[in-house]
């Protein structure tokens, strides 16, 4: 099992500007980023990769670097580790490593069959079977539509709960064909079940609520000029990016004669970055990357 990095070159180009700097990989994955950012610093700059991931965490321990540190936990954590205005870049390489696909004991995707897991962090929590077996229709319609945009939501539910009646779900292929079976359209370009996986995935993980604290945190801890690096792979992350990152325009009540203001933290120093062709040919999945850049005034 692989996991190549997404747009390696152009992320690391914005990210590393000094070599003695002070750098946060947030998503550790399985070390492609890690690696070739340390590659890049000298013996006075130091890297701190996260994952809550404990195959993340094993994986690490093949880095011996002394300017190196991995830390077994969320990157919503980042201000527990860190002080104000203390690091010099951040990257956040967001989504899935493409390992939790290949192992279908991770229960993340559905070409293998395996337990309906889908956690990042399997030492902790629930399955997301476990959710799905005990969720009443309007829970999981609600979170097919809002993480997934699944505009046969009602039917998948419907199917879904049908399913339960006779037994529990407990296997990928198993909710994979509960899908396959009722979908309307059946000449499309991604396979019926995608749009669901995606949206439990998001849901068991947290993943929306957790970034919104990440860049929070990141804001914090990052120095003026500092630069945050954001590869995102659909439009539900890279919403809560721009919107973040954007302007904030403070209003005051109309009987007061002040006009509206405009507070701004971040300048925009690259959008919309996508994989080239060439990239998308050797790594099919990084098809769906859109890398934003920012930089702290």
């Amino acid at each position: 099992m692989l996991h190549v990095p997404v747009l390696l070159e152009e992320s690391l180009s914005y990210l590393v500007s000094q070599q003695n700097g002070n750098y946060i990989d947030c998503t550790y994955g399985r070390g492609g980023h890690t690696k070739s950012i340390l590659k890049l610093l000298s013996n006075d700059g130091f890297l701190t990769a996260f994952d809550k991931d404990r195959d993340a965490y094993l994986d690490s321990k093949k880095i011996d670097n002394s300017n190196f540190e991995f830390i077994n936990s969320s990157f919503k954590d980042l201000e527990k580790f860190f002080k104000k205005n203390s690091i010099d870049g951040i990257l956040f390489d967001l989504g899935t490593c493409s390992t939790h696909f290949d192992d279908e004991k991770r229960g993340f995707g559905f070409k293998k069959n395996g337990p309906l897991d889908m956690r990042f962090d399997n030492t902790n929590g629930f399955p997301v079977s476990k959710w799905l077996n005990n969720a009443n229709s309007e829970e999981i319609k609600e979170i097919l539509y809002k993480f997934g945009d699944e505009k046969h939501a009602k039917l998948i539910t419907k199917s879904i709960l049908d399913y339960r009646k006779k037994t529990k779900i407990k296997t990928t292929h198993e909710l994979a064909n509960i899908i396959l079976d009722i979908y309307p359209e059946k000449k499309i370009k991604i396979h019926p079940a995608t749009k669901t996986f995606q949206a439990l995935r998001i849901f068991i993980n947290n993943e929306l609520e957790e970034l919104k604290i990440a860049l929070e945190s990141a804001a914090s801890v990052l120095k003026k000029n500092g630069i945050i690096v954001v590869i995102s792979f659909h439009s539900l992350e890279d919403r809560i990016v721009k919107n973040f990152f954007k302007p904030k325009i403070k209003n005051y009540p109309k009987d007061l004669p002040i006009n509206s203001q405009k507070e701004k933290k971040f300048n925009s120093i690259a959008k919309k970055i996508r994989p080239s062709s060439e990239e998308i040919l050797k790594n099919k999945r990084s098809r769906s990357a859109i890398m934003r850049v920012f930089k702290k005034i």
